[in-house]
């Protein structure tokens, strides 16, 4: 769980989550945890608790349309999917 900075950290998350997405640009992608260890660093007790804050971020901003989540390169529906996924731009229009 996050610390008793939540609304920071979570700010943050979304920032970062979006950067990178803008960064990679159009049709790629990028794993979940490059965002948590860009916030808590490379240790996975710095890291390793964003994990659940950053789906649920990504979540969000999936359902806002600023980001898609993948799984196996296809996007997925961000309220039943399980397992190992990867965050990337909506496909341009």
């Amino acid at each position: 769980m996050l610390a008793n900075n939540d609304d920071t950290i979570a700010e943050r998350l979304r920032e970062t989550l979006l950067d990178l997405a803008a960064t990679r640009g159009a049709g790629k992608s990028f794993c979940p945890s490059e965002a948590a260890r860009l916030i808590g660093g490379s240790h996975p007790d710095g890291w390793g608790p964003l994990m659940t804050p950053v789906r649920r971020i990504a979540i969000a901003l999936a359902d806002e349309g600023r980001l898609i989540i993948y799984r196996k390169g296809k996007p997925v529906d961000t309220h039943d999917f399980k397992g190992v996924y990867r965050i990337g731009l909506p496909y341009a229009e």
